[in-house]
Order: structure tokens, then sequence, then C-alpha cells
């Protein structure tokens, strides 16, 4: 089957009743782990668009935010674009297939995900990616390639940014029975102005992703894991177009 076949073939599914009931059932699960096992605190609901193409951007610094996202997002349904390594264990295998989640190979250009993020946004779905890529263990923000800026200005989606401030070291608190103190914050909704340009240079993604990044950082609880975008100063807006109430 062709990488473009397989691709409307995943968009086809999700408006399944089946793979709504499923997402409905782990959306509770999760949600239950995450209030009850944790002392979370979450703010900015109201920025979350009930409709239309969106990309949430989180900050990553352990393996329950995405988690997060998806238990407190409940106006629509969050897909998460999730590394293939999550595929190569039995329980991470069996929740990508629960939620349907679409994966993406990492440490190279994997254009079947860049092609089915932009798919999933066309279509009006809400995705999920982390534009660092990887999960960032010493908690700071490092500065992303421009794909999430590329992948917004090809679908014209509204970026909003997810920040997580206290999730780092959940499972050893879990095992300590303590409940980590996790703060997550959604902040203003954007879009990236294009200026009616067909094609984005490289040099105008960047600042695109360096902006959207800023907006990430201001909206983190904890200060100290604003990483290489902690001189909020030096945040500018030229290129984000602000969506929604402010």
């Amino acid at each position: 089957m062709s990488a473009r076949a397989e691709v409307q073939l995943y968009l086809q599914r999700q408006d399944s009743p089946w793979l709504r009931w499923r997402r409905g059932v782990f959306r509770s699960a999760i949600r239950a782990i995450a209030i009850n096992f944790n002392r979370l605190t979450v703010s900015g609901l109201e920025h979350i668009p009930a409709r239309g193409p969106l990309i949430m951007m989180i900050n990553h610094t352990s393996g329950l935010d995405p988690g997060l996202i998806m238990a407190t997002t409940t106006k629509r349904f969050v897909i998460p674009m999730t590394k293939i390594e999550n595929t190569y264990f039995f329980l991470g295998r069996a929740a990508v297939w629960w939620w349907d989640c679409y994966t993406v190979r990492r440490g190279e250009i994997d254009r079947q995900a860049l092609s089915t993020s932009i798919e999933l946004l066309r279509d009006g779905q809400c995705i999920l990616i982390a534009p660092e890529g990887t999960r960032q263990r010493q908690g700071g923000l490092a500065r992303p390639k421009e794909g999430l800026a590329w992948i917004a200005t090809k679908a014209d989606a509204v970026v909003l940014p997810c920040a997580i401030s206290g999730a780092r070291g959940w499972n050893r608190k879990w095992l300590r029975l303590q409940r980590p103190e996790i703060h997550l914050r959604y902040g203003r909704p954007f879009r990236f102005r294009k200026e009616g340009a067909r094609r984005i240079s490289r040099e105008r993604l960047q600042i695109m992703t360096d902006e959207a990044m800023y907006q990430l950082s201001a909206a983190l609880v904890d200060p100290a894991l604003r990483g290489a975008y902690s001189d909020l100063d030096q945040a500018t807006g030229n290129t984000l177009e602000f969506v929604g109430r402010a």
C-alpha cells in the first residue's frame, strides 16, 4: 500500500464510532490517574479551540506529558505524534493501537509522519507535537528544528502552547507514594503570519519557531524550565497572529 493510501485510511478511521469509544474509555482512565496520582493544577482551558485544525505544542520533560494533555482536553480528542520506539514494547504498542496514535521516526525526515500531520490538520483534527523532538531530561527548553512551523503553515493550523511544570521525576515520586505537584497551563493560541507567501524560507521558519517557543516559555509556571528561551525580554511576535480571547 502506498504512503498516501495509508494516510487516507488513517484519516477515514478518525470518524469511526468504535475509535471514539476507545478514546473515550482511555481518556477517562488516564484522567483518573492524572487527577488522583498527582496534585494537578490546570489553567487556560478556555484557550482550547473546540474545532478546527489545531497543533498542541508541548515542552517534553517526562513520559507523563502526552497523557496529561490527552486527559485534560475534553472538548475534543488529541491525536499525539509518538516516537516509533513506543511500539517496541507491549504496553506502548497496546496504547498506540488503542488510541490510534501515529508514529514518527526520529533522527531522519519522516515524510509520512509529516504528511499525516498535515492531512489530519486539513481534516480539522487536533494533533500533539513536542517541537524539540525528544525528551529534555535536564528540563529546560532547547532550540528545536522548524518542523512544527512548517506543518502549521502548510495546514494553516492554530498553535496552542501547552506548558507543563513539575512532571519530571513523577515515577520516582510515585514509588515513594508521593503525589507530584504538576502545573499545566494552556497559553494563548496563535497562527503564523504567512503574508501571502506560498513558500516560507527556512530563515523565516526559524524565526516563527523561536517566537512560538517563547510563547511556550512564557506559559511555564516554573521559570527554571525555560532553558534557551529564558530571557523573555528577547521575545518577539512579528510572525504570530493571536486568535480567540486574550
